[in-house]
């Protein structure tokens, strides 16, 4: 996954002050989206990853002034900090790749702690079909065609 933040704007607002919009490009499995986040959500992004992986340092949440120059300091100091937090952890918390809209990532080794992604399994058998004995006169089709093929795939079928 690569995380770049190629932009920002302001944002007027007739119900508050107005305020920055980042906007956050995140490529993965060779698909881009982009998501737009404001620095609060950042920080709360922040104060949640804190109690569960190690994070790097944010940009400061106060800035004195609004100018163009300022802002893209910020913008760089974001942009560093989402790169930092994929570069220094080997599991990505289920609440970073929500804050990056990102609903699938199978690269992800298991991890239940933190919310963070899990393996599903994909074959569940409910009971040994070699040990046990068949639970009526009619074979398991489903059972026998994934045994065949997992474990005679050279073999036609019957």
């Amino acid at each position: 996954m690569e995380v770049y933040i190629p932009s920002f704007r302001y944002e007027e607002s007739d119900l508050e002050r107005g305020y920055t919009v980042f906007k956050i490009e995140v490529l993965m499995n060779g698909r881009k989206h982009f998501v737009e986040k404001r620095y609060s959500e950042f920080h709360a992004l922040h104060k949640k990853l804190k109690k569960c992986i190690k994070t790097p340092e944010i940009p400061s949440k106060h800035v004195r002034n609004w100018v163009p120059k300022v802002l893209e300091q910020r913008r760089q100091g974001l942009e560093t900090y989402l790169q930092a937090v994929i570069l220094e952890n080997e599991e990505l918390p289920k609440l970073f790749l929500d804050f990056l809209n990102v609903r699938h990532l199978p690269s992800l080794p298991k991890a239940e702690s933190c919310g963070k992604l899990s393996h599903q399994p994909v074959l569940l058998f409910l009971r040994d079909p070699y040990v046990l004995p068949a639970a009526s006169d009619f074979p398991n089709v489903v059972i026998e065609g994934v045994l065949h093929g997992i474990f005679y795939p050279h073999l036609h079928p019957r």
